[in-house]
């Protein structure tokens, strides 16, 4: 059974277009029985999704689509802490949500720098109990592959691979029709073949509906 394990809702500013209460019950329309919260850098609607899914019965992966620094998080220089990176993480059990409610918090608090961000070294101390995916085009292996650095793209997955463990993280595949996925995804295929890291198969979720897209397109 098909999960989706990205997805953004109106806790998104000024990206997401899904209302929680509407998604879910999408969901378990379509017979999902399981579905994940993604935001962009909080944790805002966590609850509301919690509460939401247990009343449809659809099994609440909380976790976030959190903002990397290309540096320390405590590094601001407003040409070289401008650009940052995506990663998705889920939680997969209490310690893992208290970890990532930690990493988020001092995003905010430590390193936000146009956006909230974490870095490696929180990374490296709340690890435990949460499972990675590699994110969006806007994550580091994919710019790693784009920019056709593919030994780059190597060492990053397989840092991300020893810090999370075997099974705990994943390269993740998208196909929205845009060729630099296209080009990405042979990258990630290779990855994988090479590392043995796992693949998954995501779609990176905003609106609910086709005809959502208008919205969508509104608000960013």
């Amino acid at each position: 059974m098909f999960t989706h394990l990205h997805t953004h809702t109106e806790f998104s500013l000024l990206d997401g277009a899904c209302r929680i209460e509407q998604l879910v019950s999408r969901a378990k329309s379509l017979g999902m029985q399981s579905l994940a919260i993604t935001d962009h850098g909080n944790m805002y609607g966590a609850v509301d999704f919690y509460k939401a899914c247990k009343k449809e019965g659809i099994k609440p992966i909380i976790g976030c689509e959190v903002y990397v620094a290309p540096r320390m998080r405590f590094d601001k220089d407003k040409v070289l802490d401008k650009e940052y990176n995506h990663l998705v993480l889920l939680c997969k059990n209490e310690k893992g949500y208290k970890n990532l409610i930690k990493m988020v918090s001092k995003s905010y608090t430590e390193g936000f720098y146009f956006k909230p961000r974490i870095d490696h070294d929180l990374l490296e101390k709340y690890s435990e109990g949460l499972v990675c995916l590699s994110a969006c085009l806007a994550g580091e292996i994919p710019q790693a592959l784009l920019q056709k650095d593919y030994d780059k793209a190597k060492r990053v997955a397989l840092w991300y691979d020893e810090l999370f463990g075997r099974g705990n993280y994943y390269l993740e595949l998208q196909n929205h029709g845009i060729n630099e996925q296209a080009i990405v995804n042979e990258g990630l295929k290779r990855l994988s073949r090479e590392t043995g890291i796992p693949l998954v198969a995501t779609n990176d979720v905003h609106y609910i509906e086709k005809q959502d897209a208008k919205i969508q397109q509104v608000l960013i």
